[in-house]
C-alpha cells in the first residue's frame, strides 16, 4: 500500500465509522501507525486501520515469521478479546502451505439480514520471494464487485507488513539476500554460450534487478576500453556520442582503480568525476556508476550503471553493484577468452610465458624450462634397444597323440596329465573281453570250415572245396584284425615325455570312440616357444632376430631364444590380429620349462631413439588415420 495521508482516511472512515468510540480507536491506531512502536503494535494497529478500511470485519489476525527460526506466531488480533480462531486458522495454514491468496465462503454462516454466507480472506507477506506471514480475516457478506475491493484493500496494505519485516530483518538475512541476488546475476551471465549474448543478457537482468535506465559493459582492449554491451539493446553503434561518454567514464574509473559514483555520496572519499558528469550531461541520466572488472589482479574491463533523472544510487545498490563486479570480473575473462581465435589465443600465450621466462621472479618456472630443455635434448640424442613384446607359450617341439585304435571301453588309466612316462610304458588300457570272446568265435569258425574242406576233398567236390577255401581265408584275415586289435587294446607311450593333456582316471569304463584323442605326449628335453606378435610389429621381425623370454611361474629368470619359423597365418585373438612365429631355445632348460607355460617373449630388433621406441605406435596410429581420410 502506497503512502496515504491520515486525512484522507479520516474522509473514508467517517461512513464508515458509525459511533463515536470507533472513530477515536481508529485514530488511535492512527496515531500508534505513525509512531515508534514495537513490531507487535505496529500490526496490531494496521490490522485495526485495515478493519476499518476494508469494513464489516467480524475478526483478524496477523502472522508472521519468527525471526531467526521457521516457525510462525500470531502477534496481532482483530478485536484483542480471545475467541475461538480456528477457521482463520486453517484458511492461514493453507496461504501458508501454498503461498497465495484465499477468498473461502463460510457455510451455514448467513444472516437472516443477509443475502448470502461471511467471507474468509487470507493474504500471504513475501519478502525476497518467500512467505514470511500471512493476513487473514473475517468478513460479511458484500457483492461481487465490493468482495474484490476488499481483496485489492488487503493486497495493498500488506504491502506496509512487508515494510516492516524489510526494517527488522536479520543482518545475515539482509546480506544473504544481496548475495542471493548477486549469484543470480552471475547465473545470467553463464547461462549463455557465446560472449556477445552473455553479456546482453547480463547487462539486462542487471538493470532489471537494481531499477537501472541503462547498464553497460566495457572491454578493455590494449589501452582504450570499448563498450561491448549495453542493456535493452542489441545494436548500439549508432549512438557514438553516447558510447564515447560511457567508454570515458569507464576510463575514469580504471584509471582512479576505484568504483566511482556520480552524483558522490556524502560521506564517500573524494574521487575524480568529471567523466561521469559529462556522460549525465549526454544522456540526461540522474546518477551514474562505474565499477571497475578485476581479473588476477588486472583490470579487465568495467560496469557502467545509470539511474533516470531524479534518482539516486543508494548504499545498498552499490554494495550489490561491487559484489556482482567482483565476482563477474573473472567470468567475463573466462568467456571472453573462450572466443578469441587461435593465432592470437597462441601469441598471447607465448608472450606470457616469454614476460616471465626472462623476467623477475619466477624461479620455478625458469628451472621447469631449464628441465624441459634437457629432456628434449636427452631424447634428441639417447637411444636403447628396440624390443618387440609378445605373448608366448612353451611347447613341445614334437607333440604325439594317443588316439582310441577301437571302439571300447577304458579299462585301466594309471596316467595322466602332468605325468612324465618312459618309451614302451603302457599308459592305458582297453577293456577286450569282447575282442577276446570275438577271436574264440572266428577261430572255432575256422576249424568248422577247415572239416568242412577236408570233407569236400574227399568226396572230390572241387567246387565245394574251393568255396570252403575262401571262407577259411575270410575268417583268418578277421581273426587276424581281431589279433591286431587286442595288440592295440595296450596304449604305450612312443618315448620318453611328458603327458600334456588326457585324464581317463576319472572315466573308467566310459565308452571311447575309434579316432578320439585320449593322450597327448611332448619330449621332456626338446622345446620351442611359440611367440604370438601384434600385426603391427610384424614387419620388423625377421628370421634369425634373438629375445628373451620369461614365463609366469619363473618370474626371475631369462631364457634366451631365436626365430625359427614366422608363419603367413593371423590369429584374431580380443579384437587384434597376430602372426605365430616359434623360437628355438638357445640352450637346454632343464627340468625348469615344461610345456604349457606361458609368459612374455622380447624380441631384439636394433638400437634406436628412446623418443622413437616411445612414440612410435601412436605415429604409425596418426598415420594410418591420416591415410584413410586423404581422398
Amino acid at each position: 500500500m502506497s503512502s496515504v495521508e491520515p486525512e484522507i482516511h479520516e474522509q473514508f472512515a467517517q461512513g464508515q465509522v458509525a459511533d463515536l468510540a470507533g472513530r477515536r480507536a481508529y485514530d488511535q491506531a492512527w496515531r500508534q501507525f505513525a509512531g515508534d512502536q514495537t513490531p507487535e503494535e505496529f500490526c496490531r494497529s494496521w490490522l485495526v486501520i485495515q478493519s476499518y478500511m476494508i469494513g464489516g470485519m467480524s475478526d483478524g489476525v496477523v502472522i508472521l515469521l519468527k525471526p531467526g527460526t521457521s516457525s510462525f506466531t500470531p502477534v496481532a488480533f482483530f478485536p484483542e478479546n480471545p475467541r475461538d480462531r480456528t477457521h482463520l486458522a486453517q484458511i492461514s495454514e493453507r496461504v501458508l502451505k501454498e503461498g497465495r491468496g484465499i477468498v473461502e465462503p463460510q457455510t451455514g454462516t448467513q444472516s437472516a439480514d443477509a443475502p448470502g454466507p461471511r467471507y474468509q480472506l487470507a493474504y500471504p507477506v513475501h519478502v525476497g520471494g518467500k512467505v514470511h506471514g500471512v493476513v487473514s480475516v473475517d468478513i460479511d457478506w458484500r457483492p461481487e464487485a465490493r468482495l474484490q475491493a476488499a481483496i485489492r484493500d488487503l493486497q495493498w496494505g500488506s504491502g506496509w507488513l512487508e515494510v516492516l519485516l524489510l526494517r527488522h530483518a536479520d543482518p545475515l538475512q539482509t546480506e544473504r539476500q544481496r548475495l542471493k541476488l548477486a549469484l543470480s546475476l552471475v547465473a545470467t551471465l553463464l547461462e549463455q554460450t557465446r560472449f556477445s549474448d552473455s553479456t546482453a543478457a547480463f547487462t539486462t537482468e542487471l538493470a532489471a534487478q537494481l531499477g537501472c535506465d541503462r547498464v553497460s559493459l566495457g572491454i578493455l582492449e590494449g589501452r582504450r576500453i570499448r563498450v561491448r554491451a549495453v542493456s535493452h539493446s542489441a545494436q548500439f553503434e549508432g549512438r557514438a556520442n553516447l558510447v564515447r561518454a560511457i567508454e570515458s567514464a569507464m576510463e575514469e574509473a580504471i584509471d582512479q582503480e576505484e568504483p566511482v559514483v556520480y552524483p558522490p555520496e556524502q560521506e564517500s572519499r573524494p574521487v575524480v568525476a568529471r567523466s561521469h558528469e559529462a556522460l549525465l550531461h549526454e544522456s540526461e541520466a540522474g546518477s551514474a556508476a562505474t565499477f571497475p572488472l578485476l581479473h588476477g589482479g588486472h583490470v579487465i574491463g568495467a560496469l557502467t550503471l545509470e539511474r533516470a533523472r531524479g534518482y539516486r544510487f543508494d548504499v545498498p545498490t552499490l554494495e550489490v553493484g561491487a559484489a556482482v563486479a567482483s565476482v563477474a570480473g573473472p567470468i567475463v575473462a573466462l568467456k571472453r577468452s573462450s572466443e578469441v581465435s587461435l593465432p592470437l589465443h597462441t601469441g598471447r600465450s607465448a608472450k606470457w610465458l616469454w614476460e616471465r621466462l626472462v623476467g623477475p621472479g619466477h624461479a620455478g618456472l625458469k628451472l621447469g624450462a631449464v628441465g624441459l630443455i634437457a629432456v628434449v635434448v636427452f631424447f634428441a640424442f639417447a637411444t636403447g634397444a628396440y624390443r618387440i613384446s609378445a605373448n608366448a607359450t612353451i611347447e613341445g617341439a614334437v607333440q604325439r597323440a594317443i588316439t582310441a585304435p577301437i571302439n571300447g571301453y577304458v579299462k585301466d588309466a594309471p596316467f595322466r596329465a602332468g605325468d612324465t612316462v618312459t618309451q614302451a610304458q603302457v599308459i592305458g588300457r582297453f577293456d577286450d573281453r569282447e575282442l577276446r570272446l570275438e577271436r574264440v568265435k572266428l577261430a572255432s569258425q575256422r576249424e568248422q570250415y577247415i572239416r568242412q574242406y577236408r570233407e569236400a576233398m574227399a568226396k572230390h567236390e572241387r567246387a565245394q572245396a574251393e568255396i570252403v577255401s575262401s571262407q577259411i581265408a575270410q575268417s583268418e584275415a578277421q581273426l587276424a584284425l581281431v589279433d591286431e586289435q587286442l595288440a592295440r587294446t595296450d596304449m604305450v607311450a612312443p618315448f620318453d615325455g611328458l603327458i600334456v593333456s588326457g585324464d581317463l582316471s576319472q572315466s573308467l569304463g566310459s565308452p571311447v570312440e575309434r579316432g578320439q584323442v585320449l593322450f597327448e605326449i611332448a619330449p621332456l628335453n626338446d622345446y620351442r616357444v611359440a611367440l604370438h606378435v601384434d600385426e603391427r610389429d610384424i614387419a620388423n621381425v625377421t628370421f634369425g632376430q634373438r629375445g628373451e623370454l620369461t614365463v609366469s611361474s619363473i618370474p626371475g629368470e631369462r631364457f634366451a631364444f631365436e626365430i625359427s619359423k614366422i608363419t603367413p597365418v593371423n590369429i584374431a585373438k580380443e579384437g587384434s590380429n597376430f602372426f605365430r612365429v616359434e623360437a628355438a631355445l638357445a640352450a637346454h632348460p632343464g627340468q625348469r620349462l615344461r610345456p604349457g607355460m606361458k609368459g612374455v617373449g622380447k624380441i631384439y630388433v636394433d638400437e634406436r631413439k628412446l623418443v622413437w621406441i616411445w612414440t612410435h605406435s601412436f605415429t604409425d596410429w596418426v598415420r594410418l588415420w591420416f591415410w584413410s581420410w586423404m581422398p
